[in-house]
């Protein structure tokens, strides 16, 4: 049983049944001073604005306008209530400009599996400006060969996944992010280190460290008939799925390898990389961010894809092709 008084009970009642539009169209009534002045700023019939100004007098229990043949006059309660539309009319307008002040905070956890060593400027970007909006996300990037990219992602264990992409998964989404080229390369303690008059026959033979997906049925398919072509997949000295290690290698002498062009300027700068042939027409790869249509992702997740899909579209693909 409710046990508040029945004013209270009364007043709430008022409260939660009350319509705003018969109070904007009273507001507009008291404005214009008279009925079918209102109607005709209102865009509504002289009866509609009548019979709504009968409701809200019966719904308040006063009567808010004397009017008659000639007569328009608001009672005290109608000033009264005519005051206290101004104010809920002000806090609704307010409404638009406080909402669009109102910064959306995202807390979210992005979780990106990635091949070993992607060097993607627009990526880090990507992860930059979604820093900068969202500073309450946080992160988690792990590495991982190709093949793991795909099965986390397709298992819905990462939010998306950045890798090499040799057939695509049918239940996946892909969408190309770059394209790079690969080189090969010694480090300076090989006899080919500071040589520029070598050719490709010149490698024939000649011991190597490589990827583990440098295979003819793998993601690096392209880098495998390369080296097939220049007889040199048969010494393979060295292999690994990370970039760094199969970069550590060539340094130490073990062998000749393949690494990304853009990946390794620097080190090419800094005298510690020498670029083999084949100079013209290296192989081409291509990076891709994969999704999983089906995978609930959080609002964090969400709007980095979305922010990363975005600036993608937004960039040609020839800005994407890098160090041909």
């Amino acid at each position: 049983m409710d046990m508040r008084p029945a004013f209270d009970r009364r007043t709430e009642r008022v409260a939660w049944e009350l319509d705003w539009n018969l109070l904007r169209t009273f507001m507009v009534i008291v404005q214009e001073g008279g009925i079918t002045a209102a109607a005709n700023r209102l865009l509504l019939k002289q009866p509609t604005v009548s019979n709504a100004l009968r409701r809200l007098e019966e719904k308040l229990s006063k009567r808010l306008i004397d009017r008659g043949p000639g007569r328009f006059r608001v009672t005290e309660a109608g000033a009264l209530l005519y005051r206290e539309c101004i104010e809920v009319y002000g806090s609704v307008a307010r409404l638009s400009v406080l909402m669009r002040d109102v910064k959306d905070e995202i807390t979210g956890h992005v979780r990106i599996v990635m091949a070993s060593h992607v060097v993607c400027p627009l990526f880090d970007e990507v992860l930059a400006d979604f820093h900068e909006r969202h500073p309450h996300a946080t992160y988690e990037i792990e590495i991982a060969t190709s093949a793991d990219v795909t099965a986390r992602v397709l298992q819905k264990e990462a939010s998306f996944g950045v890798c090499l992409v040799r057939d695509k998964h049918p239940k996946l989404d892909y969408a190309h992010l770059f394209r790079e080229y690969f080189g090969f390369f010694c480090g300076p303690r090989h006899r080919f280190f500071g040589r520029r008059e070598l050719t490709l026959a010149d490698l024939r033979g000649e011991p190597s460290v490589s990827f583990r997906t440098d295979q003819l049925s793998d993601a690096l398919r392209p880098v495998a008939l390369l080296r097939a072509n220049a007889a040199i997949e048969d010494r393979v000295i060295g292999v690994s799925s990370n970039l760094e290690e199969v970069r550590r290698m060539i340094l130490a002498g073990l062998g000749i390898g393949p690494l990304p062009v853009h990946v390794v300027d620097r080190d090419i700068a800094d005298g510690l990389l020498w670029r083999l042939p084949p100079y013209e027409d290296p192989p081409a790869i291509d990076i891709h961010v994969v999704s999983n249509p089906h995978a609930h992702l959080n609002r964090a997740e969400t709007e980095f894809l979305d922010l990363l899909s975005a600036r993608m579209a937004q960039t040609p693909l020839d800005q994407r092709n890098y160090a041909r």
